[in-house]
């Protein structure tokens, strides 16, 4: 059995599939499955995009899991941007280094107090074309003043975890897969499979056998 994490982001798959360690169940990607078409992210909240992109793939691969996940940074000194717009900040094909830039120009002379941020992570999850459960975390922050660090992806480099200490770029991944949004929702989605006894644990993994 397999759970198809609707996006062909590889970074978040590694993330997810580190997370769901445990679970006797394949991890995939939309690229790991040649999944064509393109999955239009015009919603105004995280859910509706979550929820669009987990339906439109179970309804074609019906017999799986898909995990249809939006995610994204609000900063509240900006009303909360770039939030659902977060992948696109900088423009429809910007980078993530696009992306840090404009949002430190964005913050360029705003006191700690205004650099408060948080990630959110929704997931919806869906089988055979029907919503089945919709999942959601937050990890609150700081943005930095400048980017630090090399893990991680999107707004790691920028995003500052004052308990550590250090950007989320900074954090090592088994450690970071500890604390981060994605890790907390991932997380629920585990432990909801488990309860359904929908997925066994892999117990040869969870022992820590090679």
């Amino acid at each position: 059995m397999r759970l198809i994490i609707a996006t062909r982001n590889k970074g978040k798959v590694r993330e997810i599939s580190e997370i769901l360690k445990g679970l006797k169940l394949a991890v995939v990607s939309l690229g790991d499955i040649s999944f064509k078409s393109d999955i239009e992210e015009n919603g105004r909240t995280f859910f509706a995009n979550a929820r669009k992109k987990a339906i439109a793939v179970s309804k074609i691969y019906r017999s799986d899991y898909v995990a249809g996940e939006d995610s994204g940074l609000a900063v509240g000194y900006l009303k909360g941007r770039p939030g659902v717009r977060s992948r696109r900040f900088a423009g429809p094909c910007a980078g993530d280094e696009e992306n840090n830039l404009k949002l430190l120009r964005e913050l360029d002379g705003v006191r700690q107090s205004g650099r408060r941020a948080s990630y959110y992570c929704c997931v919806v999850l869906a089988r055979g074309g029907k919503f089945i459960k919709k999942f959601e975390a937050r990890l609150p922050g700081f943005i930095a003043g400048r980017p630090r660090g090399n893990n991680g992806f999107g707004y790691d480099p920028i995003f500052y975890l004052p308990q550590y200490k250090k950007t989320a770029a900074q954090i090592p991944l088994k450690e970071k897969n500890k604390i981060s949004h994605r890790a907390k929702v991932f997380g629920k989605v585990k432990r909801y499979l488990l309860e359904k006894k929908t997925i066994k644990p892999d117990i040869f993994s969870a022992s820590g056998g090679k």
